[in-house]
């Protein structure tokens, strides 16, 4: 309450309400802001998802996902069948490579090697791994791998995609191995447990749910790249469960393939196939964050 010059009534004070309405129209303003740009954001997504779904969804059946691939661009018909089980192979070989090289490079890094030389060199060549095309590393397998054995194979693309995703990995459990507090480590340690007990007891169970995120990251990343499997790769159209006998081929290798020619029956497969590697990198995510909800009911 503020005295009046004429000595009449004094007003009450609306300083404390105007900064409360401001605050309140700043705060909804923000929101309708941060609400408008999530919509941008996801216009595109929607439109790239409304678009592969309307024009893939027609060349699923049965024997799309079961058929092999027809040898001739013009011939119209289902069979993506060896693209299907050559993407699962290789991208699974590859994950099975470099997540866990990465995760325990990670625990090397965050719970070892802290701020020692050769943790920061690792970390710099994480960091620079990651923005190296992927065609850099398609070559790069193609030299030290496929000159070597005088082949392409789908080990060699699994290589490649490998090398891909161990620095995704590797960054990604460092960053989630961080936010685990110390004082569950200090608590391990004081009821004895060594160091290695609680890294593999204790941190990474507790990291687990990033840890499964950061790798999913990975393997999406790896199962829509074409160029180092093109180049490492090879191209067929049979299936070829055997990743050492010879070329093989993947999803993303014949969306390249069948879209860059001007027929329609090879334009239509393009699209089924990518519509296919959505629901594939969609199932896996379902997958994982099943296992991850899992792990941390078990944390509870």
């Amino acid at each position: 309450m503020t005295t009046l010059s004429n000595g009449g009534a004094t007003p009450p004070d609306l300083t404390g309400r105007n900064l409360s309405l401001r605050r309140s129209f700043a705060d909804k303003g923000a929101t309708i802001l941060i609400g408008l740009c999530v919509l941008i954001a996801a216009l595109p997504l929607a439109l790239v998802a409304y678009q592969v779904v309307s024009r893939g969804a027609s060349s699923w059946s049965l024997d799309w996902f079961v058929e092999e691939i027809p040898r001739n661009y013009r011939t119209a018909g289902p069979g993506m069948g060896p693209a299907i089980l050559g993407t699962l192979l290789i991208t699974g070989m590859a994950a099975l490579i470099s997540i866990p090289i990465g995760v325990l490079g990670a625990v090397y890094l965050n719970e070892y090697g802290k701020n020692k030389p050769l943790a920061r060199f690792i970390r710099t060549m994480a960091d620079v791994m990651t923005g190296v095309p992927s065609i850099m590393m398609g070559l790069f397998i193609y030299v030290g791998y496929v000159t070597v054995i005088d082949d392409r194979t789908g080990f060699a693309g699994a290589l490649a995609l490998a090398c891909l995703m161990l620095p995704i990995v590797i960054r990604s459990t460092e960053e989630m191995l961080r936010l685990v507090p110390d004082e569950l480590r200090q608590a391990s340690a004081g009821l004895g447990a060594r160091k290695w007990r609680t890294v593999m007891g204790v941190v990474i169970p507790a990291a687990s749910s990033g840890i499964t995120s950061g790798s999913l990251l990975a393997v999406a990343r790896a199962a829509g790249e074409t160029a180092p499997i093109i180049v490492t790769v090879g191209l067929t159209y049979i299936y070829k469960p055997d990743l050492f006998d010879g070329a093989n081929t993947t999803l993303a290798a014949q969306i390249f393939r069948n879209a860059s020619q001007p027929f329609a029956a090879s334009q239509d497969r393009a699209w089924g196939a990518a519509l296919t590697l959505i629901a594939i990198v969609f199932l896996f995510t379902i997958v994982s964050r099943i296992i991850a909800s899992r792990f941390a009911i078990d944390k509870r």
